[in-house]
């Protein structure tokens, strides 16, 4: 495997979710989402290092609580910035100079396994860029203005999740790019689609899931559990 490491944008302040508690500080199960999801990072053999980017009220809490899961690997949390691709940015920049790979990961996929992370490791190795992501099975439309305008070939549509694995040079490029020519993508593998370069796709799991709402959260803490 190659040198790792793993950059972990959790910089949101969950106003989606209705809490006080930006959703990455819930608990889920026995620790709070985030420390769960860098759980999964400190403890891979190839990654030498985790980068956290949190709101800056909460920077001093996302060190404590995951000094106790990080203890063996080395963990740098670092102000977020204003979207999550400038926290991917900001946590690019904290990663140290001799790794290979990055993996960019959702702070609040707390679902997420080893089996996943190497495979998308492995196909950013073969390829430079990978995604985990999942076929969609039920109908798509497109819609406006509470019109359908078409029924979309689902056979040729993917639903994407991370984590989301990198040639360093290849998403720093691809950041580099997107903040001169000012745009902003939903994911950092759409930047590196602008570089036209391809993007490896490795089948995700339906567990991983992504905790945005309550009923996420819930359905997350059920599985957990199991």
């Amino acid at each position: 495997m190659p040198k790792v490491a793993a950059l972990v944008p959790a910089g949101g302040v969950g106003t989606r979710f209705g809490a006080r508690t930006p959703k990455q500080f819930l608990r889920l199960g026995t620790m709070p989402i985030l420390a769960a999801t860098v759980h999964h990072f400190a403890h891979h053999p190839a990654v030498r290092a985790v980068v956290v980017a949190v709101p800056e009220p909460w920077a001093a809490r996302a060190r404590r609580i995951l000094g106790p899961v990080a203890k063996h690997t080395r963990l740098t949390v670092v102000v977020g910035g204003r979207t999550r691709q400038d926290s991917v940015w900001l946590a690019l920049q904290a990663a140290p100079e001799d790794v290979e790979i990055v993996v960019v990961h959702d702070a609040v996929r707390p679902l997420i396994t080893r089996r996943l992370i190497d495979a998308a490791v492995r196909a950013a190795v073969e390829e430079g860029a990978a995604i985990c992501a999942l076929p969609i099975t039920e109908t798509v439309k497109r819609v406006r203005a509470e019109r359908v305008e078409a029924t979309l070939d689902r056979s040729e549509l993917w639903a994407v999740q991370t984590p989301q694995a990198f040639r360093v040079d290849l998403l720093r490029e691809a950041h580099e790019k997107a903040r001169r020519d000012g745009v902003v993508g939903t994911d950092d593998a759409m930047l590196v689609e602008r570089l036209g370069h391809p993007v490896r796709v490795v089948r995700g799991l339906a567990e991983n899931v992504k905790i945005t709402t309550p009923e996420d959260l819930r359905r997350a803490r059920a599985l957990a559990g199991r």
